[in-house]
């Protein structure tokens, strides 16, 4: 039976919700997540095969009365792609424990933790539970940039595009005396190096709010993995297709408040909280927290499966149902349905740029391991 934990040590802080369309919809997150899915799938086979050499599964064993391994996936969403995944950490400890402990007749109990924001679609996730699985199941509402477990409870902790999403997003954005004030822009893509720099120092504040929560949960010699959206170090972001994105959404918001369909300071007033931190700037701040060794990481292909043109209308309904609920916090639902028509309007004139923006160095992994 699941249960959902409702009391977690740690607020959302500024109640900022990652914002994915709940249900099970034809425009929902559940039915729409392909794209993160197979980005995951493409870096599965490298971070198996560490945590296959670096786990210790027999001294997790040995220390634990309860013989239970417990696992955490942070920024799970609404399914599916969090079942695939848990499931697949779950098989690597059974075969690495059958190693370690090949005279032992008891395979160790799995508890399986579901931790989002409190405005995740809890509901969606739970019903959606694989009907046939091997774990015990509870829900953890709260932002994973606070404590949200009992010290040392915790032997893997797993996120995938979940981190590059800002607590929230940089104050000074909006200061109109501030060279960072990022007026006409909705993200850091093709921005004066000023706001870059607020993005990035926000990022390194959350993340090691993160790192400094998941060491006090994580047991000793316990793993993280962690892949994220990034960038190859000192690529501009305005590069990459999702660069094109951002400053295609910017535009379009910029036309329709010319428009009068919405106030230019609205459009002024809204940043999008993502950072794709490249690998450099990502190891420095594990290094300096100290916390945690780097026992992986590498850049990877998220999209090793896409041979020809981008498809355009598929890409947005995906980008969609991640975003849209964020989006309708700041503007009116009608407005952000328009955005998104409009979007793919924008890109398809553009899809020769589209097409060719760098690909293969665009998601990072990590494989952390707590000292």
């Amino acid at each position: 039976m699941a249960t959902l934990v409702t009391n977690s040590a740690s607020e959302d802080r500024k109640d900022f919700p990652i914002g994915v369309v709940g249900g099970h919809g034809p425009n929902s997150y559940f039915n729409n997540s392909m794209y993160q899915r197979r980005a995951v799938n493409a870096a599965k086979d490298i971070t198996d095969d560490f945590i296959t050499k670096k786990l210790d599964i027999k001294s997790f064993c040995d220390s634990s009365t309860s013989r239970t391994i417990r696992l955490v996936d942070m920024g799970c969403a609404v399914g599916p792609n969090t079942f695939e995944a848990m499931q697949g950490l779950i098989e690597i400890i059974k075969t690495k424990y059958k190693t370690q402990c090949p005279n032992s007749p008891l395979i160790p109990e799995f508890q399986v933790f579901f931790n989002d924001q409190s405005t995740s679609d809890f509901n969606t996730l739970f019903s959606s539970l694989p009907q046939e699985r091997e774990y015990l199941v509870a829900g953890v509402p709260g932002s994973f940039h606070g404590r949200l477990f009992p010290a040392s409870s915790l032997h893997i902790v797993y996120t995938s595009y979940a981190l590059h999403w800002l607590s929230e997003a940089p104050q000074v954005l909006q200061d109109r005396n501030s060279p960072a004030w990022n007026k006409g822009r909705i993200h850091y893509t093709s921005a004066p190096e000023s706001v870059v720099s607020a993005y990035a120092s926000q990022f390194a504040q959350d993340l090691d709010a993160f790192l400094n929560a998941r060491a006090e949960e994580i047991v000793g010699g316990g793993m993280m993995v962690i892949i994220i959206p990034s960038v190859p170090d000192g690529m501009p972001y305005s590069q990459l297709a999702k660069g094109l994105m951002f400053n295609a959404m910017g535009s379009i918001l910029l036309d329709m408040a010319k428009q009068g369909k919405v106030r230019e300071d609205e459009v002024d007033a809204f940043n999008m909280p993502v950072y794709d931190c490249p690998p450099g700037e990502f190891t420095a701040i594990v290094e300096r927290n100290g916390s945690f060794g780097i026992e992986a990481m590498g850049l990877t292909d998220p999209a090793p499966w896409l041979k020809g043109p981008v498809d355009i209308p598929e890409l947005v309904v995906h980008t969609k149902a991640a975003w849209e609920g964020m989006l309708t916090k700041h503007f009116e639902a009608e407005i952000v349905n328009e955005l998104f028509d409009r979007l793919i309007q924008k890109l398809c004139k553009i899809s020769d740029q589209v097409d060719s923006a760098p690909k293969e160095k665009t998601q990072a992994y990590f494989v952390l391991q707590r000292k």
